[in-house]
């Protein structure tokens, strides 16, 4: 080949690989990460072919490249790998396996980095990029069998190449598939703890825990030094043996005390028992080891909020603003809810007004609203949610219903029926509206109406258990279809067997129907759960009804004291202790 000749077509094959380097099959994120394969050196002159630069090679090599660039793939995938076929030349069968997977032609880009492998058999690329072809093709013996060549070939560096068949091998869509290839090659590694990490992650993802757990002791065994092996040992645990995992990290902090990662994953997971002490102290701990970080102050306030150490909380809220690194927005919204703890709801509306953008600024233009309707400020209530801009559906049955409770908060009843019922007539299925529309009819007397939301409720979600509730209740109190009324309190209860409003429901049934002792039972499980009045209400009238008239008054009296005023507690008494 013509020295100078040679030379320009270099220069210009380097120049368009620069200009569109060849991309990886599947872009994927994969803990932990495999570095990066260096890019193979050009081979020295000697040990290129000896091919003559002929003008129709330099033709078909610029046709190729101005095909490629004016977006007709197939054309430049052809043209170059007719150009590979020719000139056996690495660098153009790279080039041909680059055009050849972006215009999807997996066969002809197999047929280049074969080629590219033939002419240059100790580049660890090629085998890396054929093995990852051959994978997406879902030609998998074969792609075994480049992933023994590459072992092979790297017999020394085992573990750096079983992390890059793993990240391969985690995006097969066959995980079982996938996971029987990586076993059947970590067995004849067994002292290599990566391939082991490799198998745990894999079977992770298939869903086997215990041969991950399995698989990743084995690594740690292997290297006990290791954090990204302690790390999934603690996090296969957190599920089934949640202390096993915590003592895990414990004990690799107690050697490698500096591991500020594994600290990290500490610390979160002591925060996720509800550990949470221990767990601001570990975070304060990674906070004096980085002082500049506001997510550390951030989470040591959100611990102290949680454990009601308001002070502390606000010290470490306000540290975190002043960094001025932590999302602005998100510290204003959490100093609003902690001002709302202080109860300083001046001062909370205050922060709830400096959220002016991110994920917290409608939560904090309701608490807003909120506090304005609870100082009684209700023009001003419903004049900030009207300026409130809702991004969705659900934001915006939620204004409707908070406007609906602003309105009956100020006894402007049939406004807020009306309000309702022009909102459902925009969504006539939404769950929501129907339910608050519909206990609106029964309250506005419209009970055909209230049962017919209701019914329909329960018909688009047969799972709502106060629909049932509420429509078993409402007949209760009317004395209408008590055994139809019993049936669907009771269904109810089924569906949430814990809640107390639903007990308070079925044992107010059993007294419409007689059964005083069982309604009883319930209305105390439902009293010891939540002594809100109305259930006080109805236990007492039980108690007395069946003869306990002391204890009845007990419960009356108790209740009135923590409820002053409660209208619903003054009628029962005043119709049995006149």
């Amino acid at each position: 080949m013509n020295e100078f000749k040679y030379i320009i077509f270099g220069s210009l094959l380097l120049t368009a690989c620069a200009q569109t380097p060849i991309q990886p099959v599947a872009e994927k994120p994969v803990e932990p990460p495999v570095q990066q394969a260096e890019s193979p050196a050009v081979l020295p002159s000697a040990a290129l072919p000896n091919v003559e630069l002929s003008d129709e090679l330099l033709y078909q090599f610029l046709l190729s490249e101005i095909a490629s660039q004016r977006g007709n793939a197939a054309l430049a995938a052809e043209s170059s790998a007719d150009l590979a076929r020719k000139t056996r030349d690495p660098r153009l069968a790279m080039r041909a396996a680059q055009l050849a997977l972006q215009s999807g032609q997996s066969d002809r880009a197999i047929e280049a980095i074969r080629i590219w492998q033939e002419s240059d058999p100790d580049s660890p690329v090629a085998m890396s990029a054929l093995s990852e072809v051959l994978l997406r093709s879902g030609r998998l013996d074969e792609a075994r069998q480049e992933f023994v060549n590459m072992l092979q070939a790297k017999n020394a560096n085992a573990g750096q190449i079983f992390f890059q068949i793993f990240q391969m091998l985690s995006s097969y869509q066959d995980k079982p598939a996938a996971l029987k290839l990586l076993r059947d090659l970590a067995q004849l590694y067994p002292n290599v703890a990566e391939a082991h990490l490799g198998v745990a992650q894999l079977a992770l993802a298939s869903g086997d825990e215990v041969l991950a757990l399995n698989e990743i002791r084995q690594a740690r065994a292997l290297r006990g030094e290791w954090d990204m092996a302690v790390s999934l040992e603690a996090h296969l645990l957190k599920k089934n043996a949640p202390q096993q995992g915590l003592d895990v990290l414990r004990a690799y902090l107690s050697k490698y005390p500096t591991a500020s990662e594994i600290r990290l994953q500490y610390a979160r997971a002591l925060l996720e028992q509800k550990q949470y002490k221990l767990s601001r102290d570990e975070f304060r701990r990674l906070a004096e080891e980085a002082p500049d970080n506001p997510e550390m102050a951030f989470a040591i306030a959100l611990i102290s909020l949680q454990m009601g150490d308001l002070q502390g909380a606000e010290t470490q809220l306000k540290q975190a603003l002043s960094k001025g690194k932590k999302e602005q927005d998100t510290v204003q919204y959490y100093l609003g809810q902690l001002s709302e703890a202080k109860k300083n709801d001046d001062e909370a509306i205050e922060h709830y007004r400096e959220v002016r953008g991110g994920e917290h600024q409608f939560a904090s233009q309701i608490r807003i609203i909120y506090l304005l309707n609870k100082r009684g400020q209700f023009a001003e209530a419903r004049r900030q949610l009207h300026l409130t801009q809702a991004v969705d559906n659900q934001q915006r049955v939620q204004l409707v219903l908070i406007e609906a409770q602003i309105l009956r908060g100020a006894n402007q009843y049939a406004e807020a029926y009306q309000l309702l019922q022009q909102n459902l007539e925009k969504l006539p299925n939404h769950p929501d509206l129907l339910y608050e529309t519909g206990m609106a009819a029964d309250l506005n007397g419209e009970h055909e109406v209230f049962e017919k939301l209701m019914r329909k409720l329960i018909q688009i979600k047969p799972d709502h258990a106060h629909a049932y509730n509420a429509l078993g209740y409402s007949l209760l109190e009317r004395r209408e279809r008590i055994p139809e009324a019993m049936e669907l309190v009771e269904k109810a209860l089924q569906l949430a067997p814990d809640d107390p409003a639903i007990m308070d429901s079925v044992g107010w049934g059993h007294y419409r129907s007689g059964n005083f002792d069982e309604s009883v039972k319930l209305l105390r499980r439902a009293y010891a759960a939540n002594p809100d009045p109305e259930i006080a209400a109805h236990l007492g009238e039980v108690l007395w009804q069946r003869g306990d008239k002391e204890e009845a008054k007990k419960i009356w009296r108790d209740s009135l004291k923590a409820n002053q005023g409660n209208a619903q507690l003054q009628a029962v008494m005043k119709r049995f202790m006149p």
